[in-house]
């Protein structure tokens, strides 16, 4: 049974929606066959192409219209602070290097966040025509029905999904926390969006997901819709360069999972 929301909350979702389809349609339509890296950010493997600057131009234009005083923040253009007490977290591609490759796992994804947190978010992945979205307190779904995320199942029959870093040391670090939780697990998976990752788990394509350095709009929308579905999703194990631990997981999962993270040192 699907909860009510109440009108602004609905205004939200429909502006989040109409505008992750919005930017999605123009990246399918507009990628140039000779795309190519526009500049680089916490390495030379952390790319931008025109390609995600264009498209977060147009979501932030398209809902700037339409609500003038809430703030911003996204990946490629910083942030904006507003007046409304509602601020947009915008990743215009999370897959950037997918979307460079031409592969099919990207995607746009929206959050809306008020003083409490996310309310409403946005994954539209154009490649699959999929569209999920989570309301806080009112459920997760993948174009337009309900999702749920898998019931707990024991680690070694667990099915993970992580991704890696971009700086070298982080690589390294990551690839031997893999390396060690691979026999302990049915197996590993890599998308290589975070936000998708998070959708695998609302859905139950995955049982679980983890990754340190992620950033705000990474996971914003993903977050909520995992949390809708039933996932228990943190933030946890803060170190000195102030990356966190992303774990999502059924709850009972979640524990295992956390506590073979720990052991591992991830």
């Amino acid at each position: 049974m699907t909860t009510a929301i109440d009108g602004d909350t609905a205004d939200l979702l429909e502006l989040a929606l109409d505008a992750a389809r919005l930017a999605g349609g123009m990246l399918l339509a507009d990628r140039p066959a000779d795309l190519g890296v526009a500049a680089t950010k916490s390495s030379p493997t952390d790319v931008v192409t025109e390609m995600d600057t264009a498209a977060e131009k147009l979501i932030v234009e398209f809902l700037r219209a339409r609500r003038p005083r809430d703030g911003f923040l996204g990946e490629e253009g910083g942030g904006e602070h507003g007046e409304s007490g509602i601020r947009w977290v915008i990743d215009p591609i999370d897959g950037t290097v997918n979307y460079l490759y031409d592969l099919p796992a990207w995607c746009v994804s929206i959050a809306a966040e008020d003083a409490e947190g996310a309310v409403v978010g946005v994954v539209e992945v154009p490649t699959l025509r999929e569209t999920f979205h989570g309301v806080r307190g009112a459920g997760a779904f993948r174009n337009g029905v309900p999702v749920r995320a898998n019931a707990a199942v024991p680690m070694t029959g667990a099915l993970v999904a992580t991704g890696f870093g971009y700086t070298v040391e982080r690589r390294r670090r990551q690839a031997g926390v893999v390396q060690r939780m691979l026999p302990e697990v049915r197996d590993i998976r890599r998308y290589g969006s975070a936000a998708m990752d998070l959708c695998a788990v609302a859905c139950g394509r995955v049982d679980a997901y983890y990754e340190r350095g992620l950033n705000p709009w990474d996971v914003a929308a993903g977050a909520l819709i995992a949390r809708e579905a039933g996932a228990r999703v943190e933030e946890i194990r803060a170190e000195a360069d102030g990356s966190n631990l992303t774990v999502a997981a059924a709850p009972e999962l979640y524990a295992q999972l956390e506590a073979a993270l720990a052991a591992l040192d991830a």
